[in-house]
C-alpha cells in the first residue's frame, strides 16, 4: 500500500514516480520530495476550508493572480475530488481503508497543485499583500524584524592558565549545556583589567579591549611587562548582528604566574 501522506503544518512528504523521478538510464523510480508551505492548515478539516476559499477566489478571476482559466478549472476539479473523498473517508459507514487511501491520494494531488499555483501567484507582479491575505498564503516579510540586543550576559569560565596564557570559555548562561552561541548572537567582546579590584563592567573605558570573537573559546597572553602574581580580571558581553551589545558577565580573575628562571 502506498505510504500515507500527512500535513504537519509545515511540510508534506509525497511519493511520486515517472519522468520527473527517472534515474540514470531512463527507468522511472519512486522519489520523495518535501514541500514546505507554512501557510497550510495542519488539520485536514481546516485544509478543506482553506482550499474552498482558495478555489472560490481564483475561480472568480484567475487572471488577477497571474493564473489562466484552465489552471483555475483544474484546481476546482481537484478541490471537488478531495472534498468528496474527505467526506466519504470520514463517514462511519464508508470509512474503509480504500476510501482513506483515495482521500490521501486526492489530498496529495491537491497540495501538489497548490504548490505550483502559489509559486505562480507569488511571482505575479500584480499580486498584492492584500490579495495574498485573502488567499491565505504567505505574505513576504519585506521589513524583517530586527534582532534585539542580547538579553543575558554570557557565562565565562577560565579553562586553564599555562604560563602567561589564560584560556577562556564563553557559554550561554541560560543553557550552560548548550554548545555555541545563543540565538540572535553574532559574537562576543572580551575585556581584561589588571589590578586588585576590577571596575564595574559597564565602565568600558577602564577595561582593556582584547578583541571580538565569533567563537566561544579564546586565549589571552600577557606580556612579560605584567608583574608576576598580578591579578588579571576578565569580562565579556555578547553582541547581535547589528553590533548592539548585551550586559557584561560578572568579572572573574586569576593570578599571572612568574616567568621560569632563565638557564645560566
Amino acid at each position: 500500500m502506498p505510504p500515507k501522506s500527512y500535513i504537519d503544518g509545515r511540510n508534506l512528504t509525497v511519493t511520486y514516480s515517472g519522468a520527473a523521478g527517472a534515474a540514470t538510464g531512463g527507468k522511472p523510480e519512486n522519489k520523495r520530495r518535501k514541500i514546505s508551505m507554512t501557510f497550510l492548515p495542519k488539520r485536514e478539516a481546516d485544509l478543506m476550508v482553506w482550499s474552498g476559499n482558495f478555489n472560490t477566489r481564483i475561480s472568480a478571476d484567475p487572471t488577477i493572480y497571474g493564473l489562466t482559466i484552465e489552471q483555475a478549472a483544474d484546481y476546482a476539479t481537484l478541490h471537488t475530488a478531495f472534498a468528496a473523498a474527505y467526506t466519504t473517508a470520514n463517514e462511519p459507514m464508508t470509512r474503509t481503508p480504500p476510501a482513506i487511501q483515495i482521500k490521501n491520494d486526492a489530498m496529495e494531488a491537491l497540495i501538489e497543485e497548490v504548490r505550483s499555483l502559489v509559486n505562480i501567484v507569488q511571482g505575479h507582479p500584480g499580486t498584492t499583500n492584500g490579495m495574498r491575505r485573502d488567499l491565505g498564503i504567505t505574505v513576504p516579510d519585506t521589513e524583517p524584524t530586527p534582532v534585539p540586543p542580547p538579553e543575558y550576559a554570557p557565562g565565562l569560565d577560565i579553562v586553564s592558565t599555562i604560563g602567561r596564557t589564560v584560556h577562556l570559555r564563553l557559554y550561554d548562561s541560560t543553557n550552560p549545556e548548550r554548545r555555541g552561541r545563543p540565538d540572535g548572537v553574532d559574537g562576543a567582546t572580551v575585556l581584561t583589567y589588571l589590578g586588585a579590584t576590577p571596575p564595574a563592567p559597564e565602565d568600558l573605558d577602564a577595561w582593556k579591549f582584547e578583541g571580538n570573537l565569533s567563537r566561544t573559546a579564546t586565549s589571552i597572553t600577557f606580556p612579560p611587562t605584567v608583574d608576576s602574581g598580578a591579578t588579571a580580571w576578565f569580562t565579556a558581553f555578547w553582541f547581535n548582528p547589528r553590533k548592539q551589545s548585551g550586559p557584561a558577565a560578572l568579572p572573574i580573575s586569576t593570578q599571572i604566574p612568574g616567568s621560569l628562571p632563565q638557564a645560566a
